[in-house]
């Protein structure tokens, strides 16, 4: 498995800084979020050329703030907007996969309401997706929508298309369920895999991978056994104290858990 980080763990953003320790912690790939212009985008690209560093993923950053179900059809739009420049971003970058928060349940939408809208725009999205070859890695998240693995796998499965998938985050899905009953169900359907840790005894997420209650074994059984091989994201809080360390830190965390020593 190939081994990442997100861009907001690293200091100084898309800079020398932050790409240099990503390859010295012993990272290969660097996720971005969605960069909103053509200078920006270049630099993050000459960036993790120089460092020989992939960018395997980008983080659509505008689905939670404008959801894709949302009842106000302008509000949608600048959704789909914000995807649109995540599709840039990856282009620019050479990243295979968008990452998107498909939609948000709340006391204004509902269950169905939520489901029809975001697979109308998805469906929108597609042609784009294709002609690019990046594809919608849809993301569990704390999103009240697609709360069970074969329902998940369902919403994926509408679309018929390779180029919607399952962007599958370990942490986030042990609030409400157990990451290696996903993992095995969703199988083939995942294209990348984000990581971060969680103690399910006190529903929080924890400042490092290994301080919650995480069955990692079982997690990467589940991984191996789907033949999964493919991108493994850390996403993480940066350390303010001392993000070198911390970074260092992650990195052989991820080692721990990648050789079974967890």
């Amino acid at each position: 498995m190939k081994k990442g980080i997100c861009i907001g763990t690293l200091p100084g953003a898309i800079s020398e800084e932050g790409f240099a320790l990503a390859v010295e912690a012993g990272f290969v790939g660097v996720e971005l979020g969605t960069l909103n212009d053509d200078e920006t985008r270049r630099k993050a690209a000459a960036l993790a050329k120089k460092h020989g560093v992939e960018i395997p993923s980008i983080m659509n950053s505008a689905h939670w703030a404008k959801p894709l179900s949302d009842p106000d059809p302008a509000v949608r739009q600048e959704s789909v907007d914000g995807m649109m420049a995540s599709f840039a971003s990856a282009e620019a970058a050479d990243a295979g996969t968008v990452l998107l928060v498909p939609a948000v349940v709340n006391d204004t939408v509902n269950y169905e309401e939520a489901w029809i809208r975001s697979q109308f725009e998805i469906l929108g999205m597609l042609e784009v997706a294709k002609k690019k070859k990046i594809d919608i890695g849809l993301e569990n998240v704390w999103n009240k929508f697609l709360l069970s693995p074969t329902e998940f796998a369902q919403y994926v499965d509408q679309f018929n298309s390779e180029y919607v998938t399952a962007y599958f985050d370990v942490g986030n899905i042990a609030l409400y369920g157990f990451p290696h009953q996903w993992i095995r169900t969703l199988g083939a359907r995942i294209s990348k895999v984000h990581v971060k840790g969680f103690d399910t005894s006190t529903r929080q997420f924890t400042p490092t991978l290994l301080g919650g209650n995480l069955d990692w074994g079982a997690s990467m059984d589940a991984l191996s056994d789907i033949g999964y091989d493919g991108w493994v994201t850390a996403e993480m809080p940066q350390d303010r104290d001392n993000p070198r360390d911390g970074c260092f830190a992650l990195s052989a965390e991820m080692d721990k858990i990648f050789a079974g020593d967890v």
